[in-house]
């Protein structure tokens, strides 16, 4: 799968901010939130569940992963999502960096992946 994904019985707000604490942890910080349903609305268009895109960075991997191949910039910073789905369930996930990074066919990026991967996961799970 491209994704992880988990539930939680946190409203949005609670998980986003638990995410914040936990991204803290492994030196991540959210650059930036991305309301989409207000965005939609906005615009005229109605999205009758919340999501929001959080762009998660960590400075040090971000610097030794694009020395290594700045083409890796296309997927950064990553993403998480926090949203309701439509049985009304709030939902943590992101695209696995191992994944989109198979794209690139560069096996020498695999482990930096995989690594950030597993540290993004272990604050999903721990936001839950």
């Amino acid at each position: 799968m491209f994704h992880y994904t988990v539930e939680t019985s946190k409203s949005i707000e609670e998980a986003i901010h638990s995410l914040e604490e936990n991204l803290k942890a492994e030196q991540f910080g959210i650059q930036w939130q991305f309301n989409v349903k207000e965005t939609l609305n906005n615009k005229g268009y109605e999205l009758e569940n919340p999501f929001i895109v959080l762009e998660v960075c960590n400075p040090e991997e971000a610097q030794n992963i694009l020395s290594k191949n700045q083409i890796i910039g296309y997927f950064l910073p990553c993403k998480i999502v926090v949203y309701k789905d439509n049985e009304g369930k709030t939902k943590i996930g992101m695209p696995k960096p191992s994944a989109l990074i198979q794209m690139l066919e560069d096996e020498s990026l695999q482990e930096l992946a995989t690594d950030i991967e597993k540290r993004l996961i272990v604050c999903i799970d721990k936001s839950m």
